[in-house]
């Protein structure tokens, strides 16, 4: 199938083979009904980008309220999900984009280790921080398509591991009582983005406590400034090496052969492409030199050091966690196409920087829009986050489906 990130540069590109992944849905039984849109480059295109529009596809609308954002990059995947017109979707995620658009469209996402599932197939931002997950309305459609997912693919030598450490069925360790006794540590600085959102995760930590969860409270998950500008500098080198080695895998007959001729279509092609927003992103991509600059190496050592050894690792080690818990974001905000995205934060970065497991559950709805609850923990944890996350999802049964309202004014 052809296959773009949305974008009219890649226009008419079809792989050689399935990817990976596509290959075990086909090998289960799926019935594959097509490909839903995106954030054009998995939103790593322009500064002031717009979740959800892409120049093929247009602009992906939340099934909520039509005037507001569906979040990405995996726009179209929730919110196929969400309005029911598939049971399973696949997304992708390099930091939020199957876990910020599940909390905005009201399903279950899952952001699992990185390696638990192939990359191979899929359009690259970066190595060291991208996977494909389940998105599904429920944690039980999510456990099995995950299982589906799994597996060990000699083109991708992040999955050597998982031999040992997938499933095939997950549905086994799904248990209503799954919270009694789980130690949850509460990610406080992930709170205050929003008064009702945090009203809303009161209600669920003390449901979860009288489900007989012990919480730990508070943990501070480290997030500081260093990080954020160690991780754009890691994305912005693997951007470019990764985006080269998948466009040659494509073949001669490729419609772009490297970055570069992406980023001078576009330029082309301002009207289509460009009108809304820019590419800096990938212009900054392309001024990277190789994976062995200093500047590369640091980074990634500083990126792993804050959100695994001084972070997750060293929570979960001190504390004795099962999981750490944070809402997954704030409500949808409204789609601006002149100013771009702007919601309010979330909590997706230290789990998608470590390449570590997360899973967003529906928590409930703040002025008729969905906000989902996240579960994050050490690697290779699924069995133990799904457990957590089937268990909140029983006692709350939190998700209200969608009613395609135009706004919520009025």
């Amino acid at each position: 199938m052809t296959t773009t990130a949305g974008s009219l540069a890649l226009q008419g590109s079809i792989p050689l083979r399935d990817a990976f992944l596509v290959e075990r849905l086909r090998a289960a039984g799926a019935v594959l009904l097509g490909k839903t849109n995106l954030s054009e480059w998995a939103n790593f295109r322009g500064s002031l980008s717009t979740s959800g529009w892409s120049g093929r596809g247009g602009q992906t609308r939340n099934p909520y309220a039509l005037d507001r954002n569906p979040s990405g990059s995996s726009s179209g995947s929730a919110v196929a999900v969400s309005a029911s017109l598939c049971a399973v979707a696949v997304g992708t995620e390099t930091d939020g984009s199957i876990l910020s658009p599940s909390s905005y469209n009201g399903i279950v996402g899952i952001k699992p280790t990185l390696g638990l599932i192939s990359r191979s197939g899929i359009i690259p931002i970066a190595h060291s921080q991208d996977t494909a997950g389940p998105m599904a309305r429920s944690v039980t459609d999510a456990a099995i398509l995950l299982g589906v997912l799994a597996g060990t693919d000699p083109a991708d030598p992040a999955t050597a591991q998982s031999s040992a450490k997938s499933q095939r069925d997950y549905t086994p360790i799904l248990d209503p009582g799954g919270l009694r006794g789980a130690r949850l540590g509460v990610a406080r600085n992930f709170f205050g983005f929003h008064p009702q959102v945090d009203e809303l995760m009161e209600s669920a930590l003390a449901e979860m406590k009288r489900q007989g969860a012990e919480l730990i409270d508070p943990v501070q998950v480290p997030k500081p400034p260093e990080l954020e500008e160690a991780e754009i500098t890691v994305l912005r080198y693997e951007m470019k090496a990764d985006m080269n080695a998948y466009l040659a895998r494509l073949g001669p007959h490729a419609p772009m052969r490297s970055l570069k001729d992406i980023i001078q279509f576009d330029q082309q092609h301002r009207r289509q492409e460009l009108q809304w927003f820019g590419q800096e992103e990938l212009v900054k991509s392309e001024a990277k030199g190789p994976l062995t600059d200093k500047a590369y190496v640091q980074a990634l050592a500083t990126c792993r050091r804050i959100t695994r050894t001084e972070g997750i690792d060293l929570l979960m080690a001190e504390d004795r966690l099962d999981a750490l818990v944070a809402p997954t974001s704030t409500p949808a905000h409204v789609t601006d196409w002149v100013l771009g995205d702007h919601g309010l934060g979330d909590s997706t970065t230290p789990a998608a920087v470590a390449g570590y497991p997360s899973v967003t559950v529906p928590a409930g709805q703040v002025h008729g829009l969905p906000v989902g609850i996240s579960f994050f923990g050490l690697a290779w944890t699924e069995p133990k986050l799904l457990r957590i996350a089937f268990a909140f999802e029983q006692t709350t049964k939190a998700r209200r489906p969608p009613q395609f309202l135009e706004t919520i004014y009025g």
